[in-house]
């Protein structure tokens, strides 16, 4: 199996090798938990009602963070710590060292408290590592997990999974990075049948022993190269989602490189190897034929014939090649968990998919306006830009280090013009000049280039100013049968609270500029 680093080895530690269930003994484990927000408040929640000593640490002291650790102080934390220092060192539990540090998913390997930890050899483990060994508990249904990953459509997919089992009649919830914390499933009353978990390569890196039913690396491309350092690493993350898999690896047969992860594995015996397709499936597959999705993996004479499990308009309403992409590798992981191909139709079509992600705003003039906020990186970008023939592009925001050259080059001959909106636009600018230069590109942005005036008064942070002014510069250069599509290939925190934010500002000025 092949790994980002190992800087995070599973050590010799007999006292954590114990802690396998709900009923192993946690009591007196002494824990730090990193981060107060919804999966280290959940994490620290779940180990004070084991009866473990906790100490939590947060670098932000704001009020809803103070909230919190009032809570955790009453149900009985041994101490919670808030403040630029308080996470620079790892610190005594109940007067003596820790045994077990866990992280939120957004601090990296690098951060102070947890390189400190590592040199101190205390083992370190994500809340995705915690939720799997509280995940038996004598009394109550073991739930089997079906993991997703891939730099995008993860929570497309898992919506997608969900609906399917819920469709089949198991009782099934998204969970993990789609939200909701794994943790707070584990001790809801219901008890699941499955769940199905939406992992990022942060919480990857900090999981040892997770064992799923089936897992997928939906693609991997260019992303979060800051928190993991170059792509290699970033790769290697997302890979340890097969990590240990006992049915079936399903993996994207159209991108190369996508089977050596599954290959690399290490898997549990039985375990299959399952491509997912857009295209005619091979042997082991589920794809497309004639606008149907159909299953070559789950099928008994799968050499000679294949079971149709639905059709691409069952996949929504703008069914573009990525979604029914995202479609069948939810069906495989479906299948996988013994779901007939009716319950993937029906949990297909019952599924609503999240705001945000290649959702139509309006139709006006003849021209559509489309949200796809969701589109962080250049891949996700390039799924929603492929899907239309002539496009006015609304992009831009932080970057996190990746380049925009391939994204720009192949969709040159769509675009009617590009406006731009963050603040961090100096690679993404660069490419368009280069590889699209008879494009229009537009600074909705002042000081970001682009043919636009700068003296418009907007404060560059103003992201709501910003897009008021996107929105107008896209439709006074829109014609009839463009589309406006809204994909930033960047994230939003700089001008925005998060691509939800960014992604109603959009939709609240188009409609209102468009007197809907």
């Amino acid at each position: 199996m092949m790994h980002a680093s190992n800087d995070n080895p599973v050590l010799d530690n007999p006292r954590l090798a114990e802690l396998t269930s709900w009923d192993a003994p946690w009591s007196g484990l002494r824990a730090v938990v990193a981060g107060i927000g919804v999966s280290g408040f959940a994490a620290a929640d779940t180990l004070i009602e084991l009866g473990a000593l906790v100490t939590v640490l947060d670098s932000r002291d704001t009020e809803r963070n103070r909230q919190s650790a009032d809570t955790l102080k009453i149900v009985g934390a041994s101490d919670v710590v808030l403040g630029p220092d308080a996470m620079t060192s790892v610190p005594d539990v109940a007067g003596a060292r820790p045994d077990v540090v866990i992280t939120s998913p957004g601090f990296p390997p690098t951060h102070p408290l947890l390189a400190a930890a590592r040199e101190e050899g205390i083992q370190i483990w994500g809340d995705v590592e915690l939720a799997w060994r509280v995940n038996r508990r004598a009394g109550r249904k073991t739930p089997e997990w079906v993991c997703i990953t891939g730099t995008n459509g993860k929570t497309t997919t898992v919506g997608m999974t969900a609906s399917i089992l819920q469709a089949a009649g198991l009782k099934a919830v998204a969970v993990g990075n789609v939200g909701t914390p794994i943790l707070d499933a584990l001790r809801d009353p219901v008890e699941y049948d499955v769940l199905a978990v939406e992992l990022s390569s942060f919480q990857l890196h900090w999981t040892h022993s997770v064992s799923p039913l089936a897992s997928v690396v939906l693609n991997v491309a260019q992303d979060h190269v800051d928190w993991h350092g170059n792509f290699e690493n970033y790769r290697a993350d997302k890979s340890r989602v097969y990590e240990n898999t006992r049915v079936a690896c399903v993996y994207n047969a159209e991108q190369d490189g996508a089977e050596e992860l599954v290959e690399e594995a290490d898997v549990l015996e039985g375990c299959r190897a399952v491509g997912f397709t857009t295209q005619t499936p091979g042997l082991s597959m589920v794809g497309v034929v004639d606008d149907l999705l159909v299953d070559r993996a789950f099928v008994a004479e799968r050499i000679t014939t294949a079971a149709e499990i639905g059709s691409i308009e069952d996949t929504g309403s703008i069914p573009t090649r990525h979604i029914v992409a995202n479609a069948l590798a939810a069906a495989a992981l479906a299948r996988a968990a013994g779901v007939s191909p009716e319950a993937v139709r029906d949990g297909l079509r019952a599924h609503r998919p999240g705001e945000h992600r290649i959702q139509l705003v309006a139709e006006s003039d003849g021209v559509r306006w489309i949200n796809d906020s969701k589109a962080t990186n250049p891949h996700a970008a390039q799924a929603s830009l492929s899907a239309f023939d002539s496009v006015v592009w609304i992009a831009g925001g932080l970057s996190k280090g990746v380049t925009y050259d391939t994204l720009v080059e192949r969709n040159a001959g769509r675009l009617r013009a590009v406006v731009v909106i963050g603040t961090d636009d100096a690679a993404l600018l660069d490419a368009l000049s280069r590889l699209a230069p008879d494009v229009p590109v537009l600074a909705a942005t002042p000081g970001q280039g682009g043919t636009a005036p700068d003296d418009s008064g907007i404060d560059p942070t103003d992201g709501h100013a910003v897009m008021r002014r996107a929105v107008r510069l896209a439709r006074e250069h829109a014609e009839p049968k463009d589309t406006v599509l809204m994909a930033p290939a960047a994230a939003s925190m700089d001008q925005f609270a998060d691509y939800a934010d960014r992604g109603n500002a959009f939709m609240h000025v188009v409609l209102e500029e468009l007197g809907f």
